[in-house]
């Protein structure tokens, strides 16, 4: 199976122009043999914690109109989303959805990241689903630094980890390039990574989406400043 990793520059709280973006990447992503894109945090909106926060008309159900853009692409799609929880706080959440634009299964984020705990509601389970005879696991940023996570999806079977993202310039660049292939070394997943790639509320994205083989070898990689999607094949 080929699967795409991506990274965008969203505009913020923006999410009809986002989606667009988005599924332009997801085309291409398909154009390019993948069966499978994973985008990075907040793609619809960008990281916008504050506008988040103000608006629940930025929040984001599996079902919304405004991912049928992505869902329509042709290709099965992981998207992360400010997701209504039924409380008075979001999720922060990855919707998978087929290449049929069904939906397949929603992860939300267990580890909020410092200012996060004051805006969202914390995931309780693992996420999890299939794609042609693929198990694959679910990681939102901050989840991907918890080996434990990553420890009960090798134990459950699983192959590939996907992993949405904001990693900046500066602290992140190093995180980006240690974390992932960490994981794929300590837990025998291929690990692929969705970052940001420019301005990304507080941060600038450093780009670099990648995919990392069992073991820790880098396949693919993107440079640090341009919206694109790296494939990679990967085995079941």
């Amino acid at each position: 199976m080929k699967i795409a990793a991506a990274q965008l520059t969203c505009i913020p709280a923006d999410v009809p122009a986002n989606a667009a973006r988005a599924a332009a990447l997801a085309v291409s992503a398909r154009e390019q043999g993948a069966e499978l894109v994973v985008f990075p945090e907040f793609t619809l909106t960008g990281y916008e914690l504050a506008a988040l926060a103000a608006d629940p008309g930025l929040w984001t159900g599996a079902d919304d109109p405004r991912l049928d853009p992505l869902r329509s692409a042709g290709i099965a799609t992981a998207v992360n989303v400010a997701l209504p929880t039924g409380g008075p706080r979001p999720a922060i959440a990855t919707l998978v959805h087929d290449a049929n634009g069904a939906h397949v299964t929603t992860y939300a984020k267990q580890h909020l990241y410092r200012h996060e705990q004051d805006v969202f509601q914390p995931g309780e389970g693992d996420g999890r689903f299939e794609l042609g005879g693929v198990r694959f696991s679910l990681g939102v940023c901050y989840d991907n630094h918890f080996p434990e996570l990553h420890g009960r999806a090798a134990a459950d079977g699983c192959r590939v980890h996907l992993a949405s993202s904001l990693y900046g310039t500066g602290d992140g660049i190093h995180e980006r390039a240690t974390v992932h292939p960490g994981i794929a070394k300590e837990h025998g997943l291929y690990v692929v990574l969705a970052n940001h790639v420019g301005p990304a509320g507080p941060w600038t994205g450093c780009g670099g989406a990648a995919v990392w083989a069992p073991g820790g070898e880098l396949l693919a990689e993107a440079d640090d400043r341009t919206p694109s999607v790296v494939t990679v094949d990967v085995m079941s």
